[in-house]
């Protein structure tokens, strides 16, 4: 019985860290996004607004 509840524990601890991860991922997904999207609408006003400086 020892023996199963030391397989189901580390399964959970796994399964954990597993999601944290996944939630963590997909959280820097949305924000890579929302950096992307800020740069696009930068470079757009750039290009509107005729400047060519860096």
């Amino acid at each position: 019985m020892n023996i199963l509840l030391i397989i189901v524990a580390i399964i959970a601890v796994v399964l954990l860290l597993t999601g944290g991860f996944v939630q963590s991922l997909n959280f820097l997904l949305w924000v890579g996004l929302v950096l992307a999207v800020i740069a696009v609408i930068v470079w757009l006003a750039r290009v509107i607004s005729g400047r060519r400086s860096v």
